[in-house]
């Protein structure tokens, strides 16, 4: 038995929903549209301001894919009608970021700039130079964009410094101390 798969997902208002045939299913909301093609395995019906997803056997290929279906088309809905952000924050003496053109460029102790060009369906702002802030519909989208630019300097457990999400705790270290004294 699926907990996740089983619940019904609520439509919310302005969020409309098609489902082709070949289960490829479109979700239009007031921030954009988003379509994705699932498993032909699976059943899905949109009626009465709900979408619910079902599964034809109890096999564990299926039980699987019901659950993950379920929480893929939740997370479209969510996206549709409230998009995703992730805030990441730069610490380190003269680490900073900002926009240029369509490219988002940041000084991170290299010997040169770091590059990473923006995807046209998220939005990237730096409100100042330590912070970066990337908003899309889609979840996935924004979150592997996160932590591509994360993993250009990953915070240090010594000093603390590299790029963050704001709500990440950095483990830290205490470093080397002087020779003991007798």
């Amino acid at each position: 038995m699926s907990r996740i798969g089983n619940k019904a997902i609520t439509i919310p208002e302005g969020v409309e929903i098609t489902i082709a045939d070949g289960n490829e299913v479109t979700v239009k909301g007031p921030k954009g549209t988003l379509t994705r093609k699932f498993s032909p395995l699976i059943g899905i019906k949109a009626e009465d301001g709900t979408v619910t997803v079902s599964r034809p056997n109890e096999e564990k290929h299926t039980k699987q894919l019901h659950g993950t279906t379920r929480a893929l088309l939740a997370t479209m809905i969510e996206g549709c009608h409230t998009s995703y952000t992730k805030k990441m924050q730069i610490v380190g003496i003269g680490y900073r970021a900002a926009i240029t053109g369509n490219k988002l460029t940041m000084n991170l102790g290299f010997s040169h700039p770091v590059e990473f060009e923006i995807p046209s369906d998220l939005e990237v702002v730096c409100p100042d130079a330590n912070t970066i802030t990337v908003t899309g519909i889609d979840k996935q989208r924004v979150g592997q964009f996160a932590a591509v630019v994360r993993a250009a300097k990953k915070p240090e457990p010594y000093g603390g410094k590299g790029i963050r999400y704001s709500d990440e705790h950095v483990r830290r270290k205490e470093g080397k101390t002087a020779a003991s004294k007798k």
